[in-house]
C-alpha cells in the first residue's frame, strides 16, 4: 500500500497505522466501527489501550491526509461516524475505488460491446500492484475484509477473460490473468479463462500447459478431475475454437428444469437501511455473473429488521437469478419449539428443484452433495432466514458460482465469515430520521406532522427498534381518531417495562420475540443476562460483570461472548457491553420474576463493592494530598474483582470509561437509601469530574450527597456536602446558589476546630467574586483561607490560597505581589509533589509576566503548565492555559501560533459547554483569518 501527495510519496507510518488506513480505504464511504478496527489490528486479543491507540492513529492519519489541518480539528476526509470512523475519498484518488468503478462499467458493457469491456477491464486490473494491503502485517492482511477485496480481483479477472476472448482482445489482459491464476491455482473458471485467452493469443502450447498443470494439481490436492468448464476450454483449444460462448455453450435443446420462486411477499413498508441496502446490492450485480458463491450474513438483535431487509433485497435482485429463488425459515428463534434441521430444509429444497422423494438420499452429506450438484451452472438466490447457528446453515449453502446466499440470524455468523468468506452485516436500530419516515408512511405524513412532539417521544421511548415502532404504529393505525399524544402517554407510563409492546400475537410481541433468544442461552449466560438488568448501566466492563456474578474474570468472558453472539448484548467498544434499552427492560423484568430477592440484593451489593473501592483508590492517585473524609466506615466488601491501577494515568482512564456508570450508580444508591455509599461515591468523583469539566454531573452527584447527609445526624458531613455543592455550582456559573451553599457550610463549621474545612469554604467564597470583578474581596477571602490553613498545618491548602490570592493581585494590576505569592506557592507544591498545584501556579506566574509585558518568559511558564495540565487530566485548566498561551503569542508576535492555541482552547471549552468559549471565539474573530 502506497500513497502520494502530488508527485511526492507519503510515509504512511508503521504496519498498524497502515493497516488502519487500508481498512478505511477498502470500506471508503462506509462507517467502520471501532470493533472492526480493533479486530483487524489485534484480532482476538486486543490490549486494554486499544481504543486509545486507534484514536492516536486516526489523529496521525488526519494530519497525513490534510497537513494544513489545525490542531484537534476533525478535517473533511476522515470523519467520526456511527460509533467509528468513515473515510470520504474521491474515486479518482484511491485505486481500489477506481478499480471497482471501472469493473462496474466493464460489466455493464460486456453484452453490448465486448471490446470496450475488455479495454475497461484492462484499465481496472492494471491498477493492481501485488496483493491487497501489501505492506501490513500478515495477520491483518489475512482478515476477511482484505480477503474479500482479493476475491473482487479474481472475479474481475474471470470476467475480463470472458470479455477479452469474446472480443479477440487478450494481449493487454494476459499479465493480470496470469497473476490471478497464480493467486488462485484451483479456481477452475479463472484457469479456464486463462486457457482460452492464451489460445486466443496464439499461444496454444502455453494454454495446454496451464490445463495440464491445473489438472495435476486438482488430482494431487483434491483428488478430482477438471470440471465441465475447464474441460470445455481444453477441448476448445484442441479444436482451435476459442470463442468463449462456444466453449460454454450447452445443448441445443436444454432440459427444462423447475424454477422455484419461494420468496415471501416483499414488505409493504421499507424505510431506512439505504447504506446497508447499497452495500448489499453491490455484492452481486446481474452483469457480474461471478464464479464464486456470494454469501451475506445479516445479523442483529431481535426485532431490528433482519428479515425485512433480506426479503426486500432479495426481491430487488430476484430478476438477476434466472434459475429461481429458494427460501426457508429455519426457526432458529421462534415461538415453535422445534428448530428446522438441515436435513428438513434440504428435502424441501430438493423437492422444489424437481427431485422425486424416492430419489432423495438418506444422509445429510449425501443430500447436501446432491443439492450442490443441482445448483452447479445455475444462477440461484437462496435465502436462509432466522438461522440458529453456522452448523445449521453450512449444508444449505450453494457450492457453485453464480449463486447468492443470504443468511439472517440473531447470532453472529463468525464461522461463515472466517471459513466461507461471508460478508457480515450487523443491523443497528433506526435513527430518529428513519423512525420518523416509517411512522409517516404507516400513519400518514399529515398525522405525523400535526403532533411532532408526540412523535419524537414515541421514537425515543421505542429506542429506535423497528419491531417496537411497528407495534405502536399498528395500534395508532387501528385507532385513527386517537391523538398520538395518547400513544406517547401510554408508552411513557410503561417506560422501563415492556407492557406497552405486548399483544396476543407472538410475532408482534416484543417480550415474546426476546424470549425466543433468551431460551437458547445456557443457564449461566441466562443468569448473567438477568443480573445485568440490575446493573445501573449504561454499559459494563468485564471485571464488573464478573463481580456481579461473584466469579473470576476467566469465567465471565465466555458468557459475555455467548450473549453478544446471540445479540442479547451489544459490544460498542472492546471490553464494554451494553443493552439495547428494551432488552435491558426485559432483563430487569426477568430478574424480578426469576431470581430471589436475596440474590438481587446481593447483586446490588456486589455492584457497589466493585465500583466504590476502585473509585476511592483512583481518586487517591489523582490527588494524593487530598485529606480523606471523616465518614463512618463502609461495610465489608463481598466477593468482587478488584480493579488495579498502575498510576494516575490508569486511574484517569478508568474514571473516563466508567463515568456514566458511576453517575448512574450514585443516583441508584441515593434513591435506595444507601446514604453512606452515596457520600463516599460523591467524594471519590470530585477530583475527576472537576478536572475533566463534567460539571453538571458533579452538581448532580453533589446534590445526591447532600440529600444523603440531610437524612443523617453528622453535622460535619452535611457542612462538607454544602461546601462541595458550592464548588460544583461555581463551575456552572450559578454564583448565587454557590454563595448560599458556602454560607450554609460556614454556619455548620462554626464553633468547631475544622479550620481546614473553613479554609476550603473561604476559598470557595473568594472564587464567587472573580466573575464580577470584585478582586479585592477575592484576595481578602483567599488570605483568610491561608491563615486558617497555616493554623491547621495544611501546607497544600496554604499554597492553594497563596496562588489564588496571587491571581487576584494580578487582576488588580499588582504583578510583583502576584509573582511573590505564586512563586512561593509553586515552591510548596513542588516540595509536596502536587503536579496539579504546580500547573496552577505556573499558569499564574505566566499571567503575571504577561501583565508585565514579558511575553517570552510568560510563554515558557504557560508551556510548562500546559504539559502538567495534560498529564493530570485537567481539561479546564488545559483550556485556560491554552487561552493564556494564545494571548501571550498574540502580544509577542501575532501570527498563526496565537490562533492555533486559541482554536485548541475553544474546542475544549465547547466540548465542556463552558461559557468561556464565547470569549475565545471573540479573540479569534478579532484576530481575523491567517494571512
Amino acid at each position: 500500500m502506497r500513497a502520494w501527495r502530488g508527485t511526492e510519496e507519503v510515509d504512511l507510518g508503521g504496519p498498524q497505522q497502515r493497516a488502519l488506513l487500508a481498512l478505511l480505504l477498502v470500506r471508503a464511504g462506509e462507517p467502520v466501527s471501532l470493533g472492526e478496527v480493533v479486530d483487524v489490528l489485534w484480532g482476538a486479543d486486543p490490549p486494554n489501550t486499544a481504543v486509545n491507540v486507534v484514536h492516536r492513529h486516526v489523529g496521525v492519519l488526519r494530519r497525513l491526509l490534510e497537513p494544513e489541518l489545525p490542531v484537534r480539528s476533525a478535517g473533511r476526509w476522515l470523519l467520526r461516524s456511527a460509533g467509528g470512523y468513515r473515510l470520504d475519498a474521491d474515486v479518482a484518488a484511491v485505486d481500489v475505488l477506481r478499480f471497482r468503478a471501472l469493473s462496474r462499467q466493464a460489466r455493464q458493457a460486456i453484452d453490448v460491446d465486448a471490446g470496450r469491456a475488455a479495454t475497461v477491464f484492462a484499465e481496472a486490473l492494471e491498477l493492481w500492484h501485488g496483493g491487497c494491503a501489501a505492506g501490513i502485517d500478515a495477520d491483518a492482511r489475512a482478515h476477511p475484509v482484505f480477503a474479500a477485496v482479493e476475491r473482487e480481483f479474481l472475479a474481475t479477472a474471470r470476467d475480463a477473460a470472458d470479455a477479452g476472448v469474446r472480443a479477440g482482445q487478450v494481449e493487454r489482459l494476459l499479465p493480470a490473468l496470469q497473476e490471478a491464476a497464480v493467486r488462485a491455482p484451483l479456481d477452475e473458471p479463472l484457469q479456464a479463462g486463462l486457457v482460452l485467452a492464451l489460445a486466443a493469443a496464439g499461444r496454444q502450447a502455453e494454454a495446454l500447459a496451464v490445463f495440464q498443470r491445473v489438472r495435476e494439481q486438482l488430482a494431487d490436492e483434491l483428488g478430482i478431475d477438471p470440471g465441465a468448464e475447464l474441460a470445455a476450454a481444453h477441448a476448445a483449444v484442441l479444436r482451435r475454437d476459442t470463442a468463449r460462448s462456444g466453449a460454454a455453450a450447452g445443448p441445443s435443446e436444454p432440459v427444462q428444469r423447475p424454477r422455484p420462486a419461494q420468496l415471501p411477499a416483499a414488505p409493504a413498508t421499507f424505510v431506512g437501511r439505504r447504506a446497508e441496502l447499497a452495500r448489499a446490492l453491490g455484492l452481486h450485480t446481474g452483469a457480474e455473473a461471478a464464479a464464486t458463491v456470494v454469501i451475506s450474513a445479516i445479523g442483529g438483535m431481535a426485532g431490528v429488521g433482519k428479515t425485512t431487509l433480506a426479503v426486500h433485497w432479495a426481491h430487488q435482485v430476484a430478476d438477476q437469478f434466472a434459475d429461481g429463488q429458494l427460501y426457508v425459515n429455519l426457526r432458529g428463534f421462534s415461538a415453535e419449539a422445534e428448530v428446522i434441521r438441515p436435513e428438513q430444509a434440504l428435502r424441501g429444497f430438493l423437492d422444489a428443484l424437481g427431485v422425486a422423494p424416492q430419489s432423495v438420499p438418506t444422509g445429510l452429506d449425501a443430500q447436501a452433495a446432491l443439492y450442490r450438484s443441482l445448483l452447479t451452472g445455475r444462477r440461484m438466490l437462496v435465502l436462509l432466514d432466522n438461522a440458529r447457528d453456522v452448523e445449521q446453515v453450512r449444508p444449505l449453502l450453494p457450492g457453485a458460482g453464480g449463486c447468492l446466499a443470504i443468511v439472517t440470524s440473531r447470532n453472529t455468523m463468525q464461522g461463515l465469515v472466517a471459513v466461507e468468506g461471508a460478508q457480515s452485516m450487523t443491523l443497528d436500530v433506526w435513527s430518529a430520521e428513519q423512525a420518523r419516515d416509517f411512522l409517516g408512511r404507516r400513519l400518514g405524513a399529515e398525522r405525523v406532522a400535526a403532533e411532532p412532539a408526540a412523535v419524537e417521544e414515541i421514537i425515543t421511548l421505542c429506542a429506535g427498534l423497528p419491531l417496537a415502532l411497528a407495534i405502536v404504529a399498528a395500534r395508532a393505525a387501528t385507532n385513527p381518531a386517537f391523538p398520538l399524544v395518547a400513544t406517547a402517554k401510554e408508552l411513557r407510563e410503561a417506560h422501563g417495562s415492556l407492557e406497552a409492546f405486548s399483544g396476543a400475537d407472538a410475532g408482534i410481541n416484543v417480550r415474546a420475540t426476546f424470549s425466543w433468544s433468551y431460551r437458547t442461552l445456557s443457564p449461566a449466560a441466562a443468569r448473567l443476562f438477568r443480573l445485568l438488568g440490575v446493573h445501573p448501566g449504561p454499559d459494563v466492563g468485564v471485571p464488573a460483570a464478573a463481580s456481579l456474578l461473584g466469579v473470576p474474570i476467566r469465567q465471565v468472558r465466555p458468557l459475555l461472548a455467548e450473549l453478544t453472539t446471540a445479540h442479547m448484548l451489544l459490544q460498542p467498544s472492546p471490553g464494554r457491553y451494553a443493552f439495547h434499552e428494551l432488552l435491558g427492560a426485559y432483563a430487569a423484568e426477568l430478574a424480578e420474576t426469576v431470581d430471589a430477592a436475596s440474590d438481587l440484593r446481593l447483586a446490588q451489593r456486589r455492584i457497589v463493592d466493585h465500583y466504590l473501592p476502585a473509585a476511592l483508590h483512583a481518586d487517591r492517585l489523582l490527588q494524593p494530598k487530598r485529606v480523606a473524609p471523616q465518614f463512618a466506615a463502609l461495610p465489608a466488601v463481598v466477593d468482587v474483582v478488584a480493579v488495579p491501577f498502575e498510576d494516575h494515568r490508569a486511574a484517569l482512564a478508568w474514571f473516563t470509561t466508567e463515568r456514566a456508570v458511576l453517575v448512574a450508580l450514585i443516583e441508584r444508591t441515593a434513591r435506595d437509601g444507601w446514604d453512606l455509599e452515596t457520600q463516599y461515591l460523591a467524594w471519590s468523583l470530585d477530583t475527576f469530574l472537576h478536572r475533566q469539566g463534567h460539571w453538571h454531573d458533579w452538581v448532580t452527584a453533589r446534590r445526591h450527597a447532600l440529600t444523603a447527609t440531610e437524612r443523617g445526624a453528622d453535622r460535619a458531613a452535611r457542612s462538607g456536602a454544602h461546601r462541595h455543592l458550592g464548588h460544583a455550582l461555581m463551575q456552572v456559573q450559578r454564583l448565587d446558589e454557590a454563595r448560599t451553599q458556602y454560607t450554609l457550610a460556614l454556619a455548620g463549621f462554626e464553633g468547631t476546630d475544622s479550620r481546614t474545612e473553613q479554609g476550603h469554604v473561604q476559598r470557595g467564597i473568594a472564587r464567587t467574586y472573580l466573575p464580577g470583578g470584585h478582586y479585592a474581596e477575592m484576595v481578602r477571602h483567599c488570605e483568610l483561607a491561608g491563615e486558617l490553613y497555616r493554623a491547621d498545618g495544611n501546607d497544600n491548602g496554604y499554597a492553594k490560597a497563596l496562588n489564588e490570592a496571587g491571581v487576584g493581585y494580578a487582576y488588580l494590576g499588582d504583578y510583583f505581589t502576584s509573582l511573590q505569592n505564586c512563586t512561593l506557592a509553586l515552591a510548596i507544591f513542588e516540595l509536596l509533589g502536587d503536579r496539579h498545584g504546580q500547573a496552577a501556579a505556573l499558569d499564574s506566574i505566566g499571567s503575571a509576566h504577561h501583565g508585565l509585558d514579558d511575553h517570552q518568559t510568560a510563554i515558557g511558564f504557560f508551556t510548562r503548565a500546559l504539559h502538567l495540565c495534560r498529564e493530570v487530566g485537567d481539561r479546564h485548566g488545559e483550556a485556560e492555559t491554552l487561552t493564556h498561551l494564545g494571548d501571550a503569542w498574540h502580544a509577542a508576535a501575532g501570527g498563526t501560533a496565537a490562533r492555533e492555541h486559541w482554536q485548541a482552547a475553544e474546542l475544549i471549552l465547547s466540548e465542556l459547554g463552558h461559557p468561556g468559549a464565547d470569549g475565545v471565539r471573540a479573540k479569534l474573530a478579532e484576530a481575523g483569518s491567517p494571512s
